[in-house]
C-alpha cells in the first residue's frame, strides 16, 4: 500500500520531484565536474613527470658545461643525477616551421618517452626521435627524413621514433605565445653522438668543444642551498631555475591550482543552492502532507513506519539527483579533459585519465545522508501528538503587526505591495532562498561574459596597439654585434630591443633594453592605457611588482647572470606585461653603464632577407593566431556558465515559485471568492518575484564582478589581465536574469486559474 502512496505522491508533486533531482543533479555534477578537472590533471602530470624523469633543477651560463664540469656538479652531497643538456630552435628544412633541437646525454634526467617505433639510441649516427603530437600535424611517419639548421649546424636524419618529453610538455617556441601550434613548431631528440658529427670543424673552432649550455639536474636539496653549493662547485655565477620557475611545471601546475580554485567556488554556489532549496522544500512538500500522515496514523500505522515511508523520499531524490550528477560530473570532466580538447592542445600528455578525488565521494554521501536526515527530522515533526493533532491542517504562523503598518507612508500603499510585504516576511526561507538563486545566477553571468569583456580587452590592448609591428627579427647573439644589429633595423625601419637574464633576490626575470625610433613596439600601465618608456628609471611587470613589493619611486637592484655587477635602478611605472621582466630605454641603460647585446628587430617588413645573424622570424599575426584554441577554450567556459546560470535561475526560482504558490493557495482562493480576477491575482505572484529578481540583480552585479576579480587574480595572474566590464555584459546578465524570472512567474501564475476555492476554504485554518 505504502509503496503504491509513495509513487502516487511523486507523480502528484512532480514540478518539486523533478526540480529537486535536477538541482542535486547540478550541485554534485559541477562539484564533481570540476574537481574531476584539477585532480586528473594532477594525477596525468605525475604520470609524465615521472616517465620522463623531469629535472628539479636547470643550470643555465654564457660559457658552455664541459664534461668536467658535469662530473663537479654530480660530486657535490646532495645531487642525485646530472646530465649535460642542448635545446635549441632550429628552422626545418623547406618550410616555415621550427623544432626545439634537443640533445640530453643522460636521458634518465629530462629524458623521453618512446610512443612509438624503436627505442631511442644514445649512439645512434642517424637517428631522430620526434614529438608525435608535431608529427600527426605534419603528416610525418617513422623512417621519413627531417633536415633541421640552426646557425652553421645542418642536421639531416631518418625519424626512428615518437616521443613525448616532459621538459616540452607546454610547447612553445617563446614566450609571446599562449598557445602550442604543433602544424609549426615541436620538438626532436637526437643522439650526442650525431650532434657532434653535424658540427662543421670550422664552426668547432669558433665554439670550442661544447654546445651545452645547460645542465639539468635531479635533487632534493632547497634552491638557495643548491644555488650556494653549485656556484662553489664551478666557480662562476650561474643562473638557476628550480622546476616550479620553467614552463612546463609552473604553467601546468598553475592548471591544476585554477581548477582547484574554480573547484572551491562554483560548485560550492550549486551545492549550497541544491542542498538549501531541497531542505525548504522537503519541509513544503511535508507539510502539504500533513492531512496524508494524520490519516496513516489513525488508520493505525506505526510511527517508525511513517517515517521511514516519507524519508525515502529525500533518499530517492538524492539518490537520483547523485547518479545524475555523478553522469553530468564525468560529462563534464570528459568535455574539458580528453584528447581532442582545447587543454590537450596545451598540454601534451601521456594520457587522459579521468580521476574523482576520494573526498568527493565523501560529501556525495554525506549530501545524501544529510537530505535523509532533514527528511526525517521534517516527517518527525508532523508526527508529534495524537492522531486527531496530525489531522489538523497545517496552520501558519500568525504574522504580528510590524510598526512600520501604522505609519502613513505604510498605508497609502496599494494592497498587492502590502500583501507581498506580509508574506516575503512570513516565509523568509523561501524569500532568502529565490534571492540566493537570483544572486548566483547573476554571479555566473556577469563572471563568464566579463571574462569574454576582458579577454577581448586584453587582445584589444597588446595585439592591436601595443604591439604595434608586423615582423619580429631574432637576432643571434653569439655571433651578432650592437652595431650590426643596429644596421638591420636601419635596413628594416625597425625598433630593437637587448634581452637578458637577471637575477632579483633569488628569482631569475629577463632585462629588456628597448630602442624605439619607429613606434614599432608599445606598453601598457596598469589601467591598459598605452604609454612610452621614459628616460629616467625602469618599468617593471606587475608580477615582479607583486612578488617584491615595490612601486613607483622605489630603487630596484639586480645582477646580471655570469658576471659579478650590480645595479640599483629607480622605478618610474609598472606595466601589463606578457613575460616578468625590467625594461628601460637605452638611453638609460647606456647613463647606468649596463652592457647588452641586441636580440630582437621590430618591423613593418615581411620579406626579410637571409643573414648570418638572423636566427629566424616571427610574425605578429602567428602569434595570434596562437592565441584562437586559448580562446576556443575560453569561450567554451562562458557558454557553460552562462548555460549553467540559466538552468540554475529556472530550476531554483521555479521550485520556489511552485513552493510559494502552494503556500498561498488558500489566500489566493480567498481571492478568487471575493472578485479577484486571475490575470490580477497572477500580477500579485509575478510582482512579487520581480523585486526579489531587481534586488538580486542589484546584489548581483558587483558580487559577479567581485568573483570575477578574484578568478582573475588567482587563475589568469600570469597573463595580467584588467577587469574588464562592458555594457553588453551588463545588459544582457540583466536582461537574461529578468527574462527568466519573468517566464518562471509567468508560469506559477497560471495555475491559479485551477484554484479549487470550495475546496481550499473548507478546511480549519
Amino acid at each position: 500500500m505504502l509503496l503504491k502512496k509513495l509513487f502516487r505522491t511523486l507523480w502528484h508533486y512532480k514540478a518539486q520531484f523533478i526540480s529537486m533531482v535536477l538541482m542535486i543533479a547540478l550541485g554534485v555534477g559541477v562539484f564533481l565536474g570540476f574537481n574531476i578537472e584539477w585532480y586528473s590533471l594532477e594525477k596525468n602530470l605525475t604520470e609524465i613527470y615521472e616517465a620522463t624523469d623531469f629535472a628539479d633543477y636547470r643550470i643555465y651560463a654564457e660559457q658552455a658545461f664541459s664534461e668536467k664540469d658535469l662530473q663537479a656538479v654530480l660530486a657535490v652531497e646532495g645531487v642525485e643525477d646530472a646530465t649535460r643538456y642542448l635545446s635549441v630552435i632550429t628552422s626545418v628544412k623547406d618550410s616555415e616551421d621550427t623544432l626545439a633541437l634537443t640533445v640530453v646525454e643522460n636521458p634518465k634526467v629530462s629524458g623521453m618517452l618512446v610512443t612509438s617505433g624503436q627505442a631511442y639510441d644514445p649512439e645512434s649516427p642517424d637517428g631522430i626521435w620526434l614529438s608525435d603530437s608535431y608529427a600527426v600535424a605534419n603528416g610525418i611517419s617513422v623512417g621519413d627524413s627531417v633536415t633541421m639548421i640552426y646557425k652553421m649546424i645542418t642536421v639531416t636524419g631518418t625519424v626512428k621514433g615518437m616521443v613525448k618529453s616532459s621538459e616540452y610538455l607546454i610547447c612553445l617556441p617563446d614566450e609571446t605565445r599562449m598557445m602550442p601550434d604543433y602544424s609549426s613548431h615541436g620538438y626532436a631528440f637526437i643522439s650526442p653522438k650525431m650532434l657532434d658529427a653535424s658540427i662543421p670543424a670550422m664552426y668547432k673552432l669558433i665554439i670550442g668543444d661544447s654546445l651545452y649550455m645547460q645542465l639539468n639536474v635531479k635533487s632534493s636539496l632547497e634552491k638557495a642551498d643548491f644555488v650556494e653549493k653549485m656556484d662553489r662547485a664551478l666557480g662562476r655565477t650561474l643562473l638557476v631555475l628550480s622546476k616550479d620557475e620553467t614552463i612546463s611545471w609552473a604553467e601546468a601546475q598553475g592548471e591544476v591550482d585554477e581548477g582547484k580554485t574554480m573547484g572551491s567556488i562554483l560548485p560550492v554556489l550549486f551545492l549550497a543552492i541544491a542542498i538549501l532549496t531541497m531542505v525548504t522544500t522537503m519541509h513544503r512538500i511535508t507539510v502539504s502532507e500533513k492531512t496524508q500522515i494524520g490519516t496513516l496514523k489513525a488508520l493505525g500505522f506505526r510511527d517508525d513506519r511513517i517515517l521511514r515511508h516519507y524519508t525515502s523520499y529525500a533518499l530517492i531524490i538524492g539518490i537520483l539527483g547523485s547518479i545524475l550528477g555523478i553522469a553530468i560530473g564525468y560529462g563534464l570532466g570528459w568535455f574539458i579533459l580528453n584528447p581532442d580538447s582545447a587543454m590537450a592542445t596545451y598540454l601534451d600528455m601521456l594520457s587522459w585519465t579521468l580521476y574523482a578525488p576520494a573526498f568527493c565521494w565523501i560529501v556525495i554521501i554525506l549530501i545524501n545522508t544529510f537530505l535523509t536526515l532533514i527528511g526525517f527530522l521534517s516527517v518527525r515533526k508532523m508526527l508529534k501528538g495524537t492522531a486527531a493533532d496530525a489531522l489538523r491542517p497545517y496552520t501558519p504562523k500568525r504574522m504580528k503587526h510590524m510598526a512600520v503598518e501604522e505609519t502613513k507612508r505604510f498605508k497609502a500603499l496599494g494592497f498587492g505591495t502590502k500583501w507581498n510585504l506580509r508574506d516575503l516576511l512570513r516565509h523568509k526561507s523561501r524569500s532568502w532562498m529565490t534571492l540566493f538563486g537570483i544572486v548566483g545566477c547573476m554571479v555566473l553571468l556577469v563572471g563568464g561574459m566579463g571574462m569574454k569583456d576582458t579577454l577581448d580587452s586584453f587582445m584589444d590592448v597588446f595585439f592591436d596597439r601595443a604591439y604595434n609591428y608586423t615582423t619580429k627579427i631574432n637576432l643571434d647573439t653569439e655571433s651578432v654585434t650592437n652595431e650590426e644589429a643596429m644596421k638591420i633595423a636601419d635596413a628594416y625601419a625597425g625598433d630593437w630591443v637587448a634581452q637578458r637574464s637577471v637575477q632579483v633576490g633569488d628569482q631569475g626575470i629577463s632585462l629588456e633594453i628597448y630602442n624605439i625610433t619607429h613606434d614599432k613596439i608599445r606598453f601598457a600601465d596598469r589601467n591598459m592605457n598605452v604609454i612610452p618608456l621614459g628616460d629616467d628609471g625602469v618599468y617593471i611587470s606587475e608580477r615582479v611588482a607583486k612578488a617584491h613589493h615595490l612601486s613607483e619611486g622605489d630603487s630596484l637592484a639586480f645582477s646580471p647572470y655570469g658576471t659579478d655587477e650590480q645595479y640599483t635602478v629607480r622605478i618610474v611605472g609598472i606595466c601589463k606585461c606578457l613575460a616578468k621582466c625590467i625594461m628601460m630605454t637605452r638611453s638609460y641603460a647606456d647613463q647606468a653603464g649596463i652592457g647588452y647585446t641586441i636580440s630582437a628587430v621590430f618591423t613593418d617588413e615581411t620579406e626579410i632577407t637571409a643573414n648570418a645573424h638572423i636566427l629566424n622570424t616571427q610574425n605578429k599575426q602567428a602569434i595570434m593566431d596562437s592565441f584562437v584554441t586559448f580562446i576556443d577554450l575560453m569561450n567554451k567556459m562562458i557558454w557553460l556558465l552562462v548555460i549553467a546560470a540559466v538552468a540554475l535561475g529556472i530550476v531554483v526560482l521555479y521550485n520556489l515559485g511552485v513552493m510559494s504558490y502552494t503556500e498561498r493557495y488558500r489566500e489566493m482562493a480567498t481571492l478568487k471568492v471575493v472578485g479577484f480576477k486571475n490575470s490580477k491575482i497572477g500580477k500579485l505572484l509575478i510582482s512579487q518575484n520581480l523585486w526579489l529578481t531587481v534586488l538580486g540583480i542589484l546584489i548581483g552585479l558587483p558580487a559577479g564582478a567581485g568573483v570575477l576579480q578574484y578568478l582573475l587574480t588567482a587563475l589568469a595572474s600570469e597573463y595580467e589581465m584588467k577587469l574588464t566590464l562592458g555594457p553588453g555584459t551588463y545588459l544582457v546578465s540583466i536582461l537574461l536574469t529578468f527574462g527568466v524570472s519573468l517566464i518562471v512567474g509567468l508560469m506559477i501564475a497560471r495555475k491559479n486559474r485551477s484554484i479549487d476555492m470550495v475546496a481550499a476554504l473548507k478546511t480549519e485554518e
